[in-house]
């Protein structure tokens, strides 16, 4: 084999010498075994190897680390590549049994905000629908670091990756939500709305909508914080993203009943009114392409303004709720080519019968077949209503 590389061309020749049937099956020679073995091993990775590989390097001190020359860069590629690794689910909860999530979890301090933001991001990749690593985290104390991360990091990047690895590890998880309220988390979120970096807002408002989907009682935090006044305001963002996700947390507020009421964001509220009305507006300024782009946020306007005021909104009347051919299925262009025989012959039972003509069939009988005289008679039956489907085909 080359130094630089397995022999490809040299493998697929073998295996097509091998396994394309022109010749009689045969037991391998030692050396061809030992060779195909080597070819095959050179591609193969033992993950949980690399894994413990990986977990002692981030065992190692990073002052130990620096001075055999490992660079922080070094170090992302590492956890970009413990990343791959555990996207299979067995493999994310094996990493702490080989003891390399505390270790991971110690990253989100590190002192360089890239290597603290790649560490957020395998652990997103590890919790993300994985109940059993989002034990394992928890556990391991690993909520309260993201949480500070999330708050407090001075780098907006490192913040971001941190509420979407708080994201992944809450959802779902209730003990995961409560130490979210218990760690001030809603007053963070309301601080990452105000941030003005769209991507903090996106997760901000995603993580909003879903607490508020999954516990209405919410509602009444987020009221009390403000957060209706400033989802109001990125309703008007310049981006799509931000628009459509402030839009679905307020229809979430709006659909909440507090105090038996239809939600405090609906009462007496002008700026609402005047910030749908300016949506309308908008979506009717927009060119046929923007408004195919933007069929959720017509839709989510269409519901708010029908929430807090019992009436659709004018979108309707404009004709721009629902845009021609966003109501149609594709159209069905198989099925009258390819109709299954049994589907036709059920929707038409009767054609080609004739009431005068047609005669009582045998029933089945279970044993050695009908009489000579039975079948000849039963064989002038079936000719005769084959005559008469042709005749009345002809006419």
């Amino acid at each position: 084999m080359a130094k630089d590389g397995p022999n490809w061309d040299g493998l697929l020749k073998w295996s097509l010498a091998h396994s394309d049937g022109t010749s009689s099956n045969r037991n391998l020679s030692e050396e061809d075994r030992r060779w195909f073995m080597e070819a095959m091993q050179s591609q193969s990775v033992d993950v949980v190897k690399r894994m413990k590989e990986i977990t002692l390097v981030m065992q190692t001190p990073e002052q130990v680390l620096e001075s055999q020359g490992v660079t922080p860069a070094d170090i992302e590629d590492l956890l970009d590549e413990l990343q791959e690794h555990v996207e299979a689910i067995d493999m994310a909860n094996d990493l702490h049994s080989i003891g390399g999530l505390v270790p991971l979890l110690g990253y989100l301090k590190n002192t360089h905000a890239n290597v603290r933001a790649k560490a957020a991001e395998v652990v997103t990749t590890i919790v993300q629908n994985n109940p059993r690593s989002q034990q394992l985290v928890m556990e391991a104390n690993g909520f309260e670091p993201l949480l500070s991360n999330f708050t407090s990091d001075p780098d907006v990047t490192v913040r971001t990756k941190a509420l979407g690895a708080i994201s992944s590890l809450i959802r779902h998880n209730k003990p995961g939500i409560a130490a979210f309220r218990l760690g001030n988390g809603f007053a963070a979120l309301r601080d990452a709305l105000g941030s003005g970096n769209v991507r903090f807002q996106r997760k901000a408002l995603n993580l909003i909508h879903y607490l508020l989907h999954e516990n209405s009682s919410d509602g009444s935090i987020v009221s009390d914080l403000g957060f209706p006044r400033i989802m109001l305001h990125l309703a008007s963002s310049e981006d799509a993203e931000v628009r459509e996700a402030a839009l679905r947390g307020l229809l979430e507020l709006a659909r909440n009943k507090i105090d038996g009421n239809t939600g405090r964001l609906c009462e007496d509220d002008e700026i609402l009114k005047q910030v749908l009305e300016e949506r309308v507006n908008g979506i009717s300024l927009m060119s046929p392409e923007d408004l195919g782009a933007a069929r959720e946020e017509r839709q989510l306007v269409d519901s708010l303004w029908n929430a807090c005021y019992n009436e659709p909104s004018s979108l309707r009347d404009k004709g721009l709720l629902v845009l021609p051919g966003e109501d149609s299925p594709p159209p069905d262009v198989a099925s009258k080519h390819f109709e299954p025989p049994l589907r036709a012959w059920a929707a038409r039972p009767d054609a080609g019968k004739n009431p005068g003509t047609e005669k009582k069939q045998a029933p089945l009988l279970l044993g050695l077949g009908p009489a000579p005289e039975a079948a000849n008679v039963q064989g002038t039956s079936s000719g005769e209503v084959n005559g008469d489907e042709h005749n009345n085909t002809s006419t």
